[in-house]
């Protein structure tokens, strides 16, 4: 019986990469060098492919070796491949190695080692590597605007979109995406109502594909009048555009809109996911609509078929703590199906507090201390609920023990 060709091999170890089995895939390529079939770039590509997604960067390296030492040609697809994979294992050094070295660097080889500098957070490589560019892409922006985005330095994001607003390059879809997304983060209301003229005037939302992001920076901004009015005029109503203005209510406190919207949104036919639910039941709780709150929760995996997630029941604690509803709220904290978190007993403290319950707020803040023993945090509220109770004793002696511990 003849020998398999290389295409046959290839197309076997690209069917274990496709199934994520790297392991299988890589001990295939070994045995096709051990029959004597020498790969081709597609073959290379794919092999370093499944030793990205091992994670294992000393196989990433022996594959390396065998590349440069069989002669076979690297092409862009392969160079970007293999940078990809080198920060996959965990090593940028090693990808940004490559590259220099490298002659293979067309424009998307050169966007594949910006995008993986960002991913690993090392924005001024990124940088220089973009001012670096001998030709930019539209790609080359979006990387760079997200990037800056990712790590919270708006101004940066929002200064490069103006830079390329200007240059020969036109903006698209992905662009204003992150551009908006940095307007909602940086709370820059007027820098975003300028984005939304420019999609205006440019006629890039005929299919309101940026309603959903347009809706969200408008609530984060302030001016949730104007995101009702974008979602009432959307032609697009789906699982986003919905989401972005029941959280953006949530946020506002409008509570009973939020509702109502969930509920034109249920009529619709448009299934909820876990963000939808978190924005449901923060509104429920901003405005004390504890029996909707309680049904919705209960909802969750009876209708929707939604497991809750820690947000849940955070929302559905700080709920029940607004309302006075401690003993139900502790006994929902206990039943959890995860460990909770300095956040859920923060703010079942917080709710102690407010109800001047000793006995509860002790437990409560003994599970923060226990989480996070330097943080003062917990004793002080505790101490403010003995002060409030006449426990003075408690209550110094808690104030001496932060001093202490400074």
């Amino acid at each position: 019986m003849p020998q398999p060709g290389l295409v046959l091999w290839t197309l076997m170890i690209r069917a274990y990469v496709c199934l994520t089995l790297p392991g299988e895939a890589l001990e295939l390529f070994r045995t096709m060098r051990r029959v004597g079939v020498m790969p081709d770039m597609v073959a290379v590509a794919t092999v370093i492919s499944a030793s990205g997604l091992l994670g294992d960067l000393g196989i990433a390296k022996t594959i390396h070796c065998f590349i440069e030492k069989s002669g076979v040609e690297v092409d862009a697809f392969v160079s970007s491949t293999l940078i990809n994979t080198y920060r996959e294992c965990g090593s940028l050094t090693d990808a940004y190695r490559f590259f220099q070295e490298t002659s293979m660097k067309n424009t998307v080889v050169w966007n594949t080692m910006i995008h993986q500098s960002l991913e690993h957070n090392n924005l001024d490589l990124g940088k220089q590597l973009f001012d670096s560019m001998p030709e930019r892409d539209v790609a080359s922006w979006n990387s760079m605007i997200r990037g800056f985005s990712n790590v919270g330095q708006y101004e940066e994001a929002l200064a490069l979109f103006h830079d390329m607003e200007i240059s020969v390059f036109r903006p698209n879809t992905l662009t204003l995406l992150s551009t908006l997304s940095a307007c909602a983060s940086h709370g820059a209301l007027e820098a975003g109502g300028w984005i939304h003229s420019y999609v205006n005037n440019n006629d890039l939302n005929r299919d309101g594909s940026l309603d959903s992001s347009l809706i969200d920076m408008y609530s984060k901004c302030g001016d949730i009048a104007k995101a009702i009015q974008i979602f009432e005029e959307s032609p697009r109503r789906d699982l986003f555009t919905w989401t972005s203005i029941i959280c953006g209510l949530a946020m506002h406190g409008h509570g009973k809109k939020a509702q109502c919207y969930f509920s034109e949104m249920n009529e619709s036919q448009v299934s909820s996911d876990e963000v939808t639910m978190v924005g449901v039941l923060s509104a429920c709780a901003h405005v004390g609509l504890i029996e909707q709150g309680r049904m919705y929760f209960q909802s969750m995996e009876k209708v929707f078929g939604l497991v809750p997630k820690i947000e849940h029941y955070g929302c559905m604690v700080d709920l029940l703590g607004r309302m006075g509803c401690l003993k139900e709220a502790y006994d929902l904290i206990m039943g959890m199906l995860m460990e909770a978190n300095e956040i859920i007993w923060g703010s079942f403290l917080s709710a102690c507090r407010v109800y001047n319950n000793v006995e509860l707020g002790e437990v409560a803040a003994r599970r923060l201390l226990e989480l996070d023993p330097r943080d003062p945090w917990g004793r002080v509220m505790l101490s403010n609920i003995y002060a409030e109770e006449a426990k003075y004793d408690r209550s110094m002696g808690l104030r001496k023990e932060i001093k202490e511990k400074g």
